[in-house]
């Protein structure tokens, strides 16, 4: 039996268990973290997502040193929301050639929305948008800036005088259109309508949780201080000039998103977070979360991974400080974190789900962290349900180089997929089957990057074809059904995507069932979007706590006939009939008001053709066969 007609009967059992098997899970979203750069855009004041202060000389000086970034910053005196209380500034016993401008900078608007933007601050001072964008009216307290962006297109806020005493403050960049609105609705609106049919979001990168406080994600901890535990009085604040710094997102801003979208809440703590912050933390998502909601706890995120400064944290401080192996010094900790939830929801422990767990591909340290907490204060196992390559097949492709295709990687990953990733979430299964608790999936997904991470590899261009190529949509039906088989009858996960919305990157990895916010998968195929959609939408009448869609699908059939020409035939008139190649481009689209309508595929090549059917308040996708 040849590989391609393998992969077609995976698929076509792909699309048996779409139409046949139960549902048994619930699909939830992580967020990306915030950045001058990124394209998820959740918010309709900009400035919560600018870069943190930088420096230069306020005038040329010519013949001398003109750094873009001097890096002063931590030399200026500034209010408690980081805003400086006097430019230009001049540090006694520095060597500058020149007094210091503040500016700051969103390194990437291709995904901003055009237009022209309102400025409002506070305080007495001058200022001025540079690059893309250019101040149109000015008067105290306010702007119109116009901001046209392009490829590649950037950003600049430099402030060169502030005036002390009444200084340059309370900073706002609004979108066009939402200036009256953007204080009792700070959300874009576009992120709410996308968001809205998950049924959980996790806030770990919103957060910041990895590396949580530290300026530079390479720092390892080493001294005495280190171990002092972090007061609530350290949390990132709602006034605070960006939420792209060490500390990410106030935790109100996380509980308003989960309110207005009805969603359940999942939270990261800070690794290094006293007892009294974390009370405080749970005290605070209790009080302000709506009451119909849950909370998912988790104390800071992968504290196996030696990537993240957590890791190395609790390695040198728990584990060699304190004369003990590892994982289990860390357990401590963790164990901690639990404690701590579980006293302030002692009169409301429905509302709360705490999870722990381990890395997945490593059954063992799983068992050495959970085996060594106390039984009945945590309440779900946590693992990833990631799929990707294997070091054979990163091999593989690199030595194909350049002429890898799309096709090539997804052989490879389909390989890995059924040859050991499900193996490792049944160990994990059976360890919670032990326990009595259920799994939950606090990332998963596509995870197709190179061996080693975040290195350029030879084959990139196909792996990012691949995310755009109708394969990632088969391979992500095949791993719903993989891990759905895992579980017995009647049982439900929540399986925690990674993530909403980012670009792609063959080096880093392309997470985002979207690429950008507005990206129009009429135009740019989504084929992650489209699956996981899917998946969505066929729980809607299964049983599951969540209400996806308020409207049903319609029940759509694809006749076939020879010649390569289908009839589609639905119980309700559908608008617009799009068809997509193997290859994920749109080859035709076509507005009707019928309930049949023929098409034929002639001269195409073989493979798997997708049909999106929109109706008045829903959508379908069907996939036929070209011969």
């Amino acid at each position: 039996m040849n590989v391609r007609f393998t992969a077609f009967l995976l698929f076509l059992s792909a699309i048996v268990f779409a139409q046949n098997n139960e549902c048994k899970l619930k699909i939830g979203t992580n967020l990306a973290g915030i950045s001058d750069w990124m394209t998820e855009m959740p918010f309709v004041d900009m400035m919560h997502n600018a870069r943190t202060w930088g420096t230069r000389n306020l005038t040329w000086i010519e013949g001398g040193v003109n750094e873009w970034n001097t890096e002063l910053t931590n030399y200026i005196e500034k209010d408690e929301n980081g805003y400086p209380l006097e430019v230009p500034f001049y540090q006694n016993g520095l060597e500058l050639e020149d007094s210091q401008m503040i500016f700051t900078v969103w390194a990437s608007i291709d995904a901003w929305e055009p237009g022209i933007y309102t400025f409002l601050y506070d305080g007495e001072g001058e200022f001025d948008f540079n690059a893309d964008g250019r101040i149109i009216a000015n008067e105290p307290g306010r702007a119109e800036v116009q901001i046209i962006p392009s490829d590649h297109s950037f950003l600049e806020l430099v402030i060169t005088r502030s005036k002390k005493g009444n200084h340059l403050r309370n900073f706002r960049l609004i979108m066009p259109g939402q200036e009256v609105t953007y204080q009792e609705q700070p959300f874009n609106p576009l992120y709410l309508e996308r968001l809205q049919h998950f049924a959980a979001i996790r806030f770990m990168d919103w957060g910041n949780t990895n590396n949580w406080g530290e300026e530079y994600s390479w720092l390892n901890y080493d001294e005495p201080e280190d171990t002092i535990l972090v007061p609530w009085s350290e949390r990132s604040t709602m006034g605070y000039y960006t939420w792209a710094h060490n500390k990410g997102v106030p935790y109100e801003m996380m509980c308003d998103l989960c309110n207005t979208l009805n969603k359940d809440m999942w939270v990261c703590v800070p690794h290094n977070a006293s007892n009294e912050y974390i009370a405080e933390m749970a005290s605070l998502i209790k009080n302000r979360l709506n009451p119909g909601l849950k909370i998912y706890a988790e104390y800071s995120n992968e504290i196996w991974n030696w990537m993240f400064g957590q890791t190395q944290w609790l390695f040198t401080f728990f584990c060699e400080g304190r004369g003990m192996d590892w994982p289990e010094g860390i357990v401590s900790n963790v164990q901690r974190n639990l404690d701590v939830w579980n006293d302030v929801f002692q009169d409301d422990m429905d509302r709360l789900v705490t999870v722990v767990g381990g890395q997945t591909a490593w059954q063992d340290v799983t068992n050495r962290i959970v085996l060594n907490l106390d039984k009945g204060t945590y309440d779900a196992l946590n693992i990833t349900g990631y799929f990707g390559l294997s070091e054979e097949g990163d091999a593989a492709l690199d030595e194909l180089g350049s002429s890898a295709t799309a096709a090539d990687v997804a052989h490879w990953v389909r390989k890995n997929m059924y040859e050991t990733e499900i193996t490792y979430i049944e160990n994990q299964y059976e360890l919670a089957k032990q326990l009595n608790i259920p799994v939950v999936f606090y990332e998963a997904g596509q995870h197709i990057t190179p061996h080693p991470f975040g290195e350029e590899p030879a084959y990139s261009q196909a792996i990012l074809n691949v995310q755009r190529d109708t394969s990632m949509y088969n391979l992500y039906m095949e791993w719903f059904r993989l891990i759905e088989d895992v579980f017995d009858e009647g049982e439900e996960s929540l399986f925690m995507h990674f993530s909403f919305v980012s670009a792609l990157s063959a080096q880093y990895g392309s997470w985002g069932i979207l690429e950008t916010l507005d990206q129009d998968t009429s135009q740019i195929y989504a084929p992650k979007f489209h699956a996981v959609m899917e998946k969505i939408n066929a729980c809607e009448n299964t049983g599951s706590s969540v209400d996806i869609f308020k409207n049903p699908v319609p029940v759509i059939k694809i006749l076939s006939a020879p010649g390569n020409r289908f009839t589609i035939k639905s119980e309700k008139p559908f608008k617009t009939i799009r068809i997509y190649n193997p290859n994920g481009q749109c080859i035709k689209k076509t507005d009707v008001n019928l309930t049949s309508c023929s098409f034929q595929l002639t001269d195409r090549a073989k493979g798997v053709y997708i049909v999106e059917i929109q109706t008045e308040n829903s959508r379908a996708v069907q996939k036929v066969w070209v011969e």
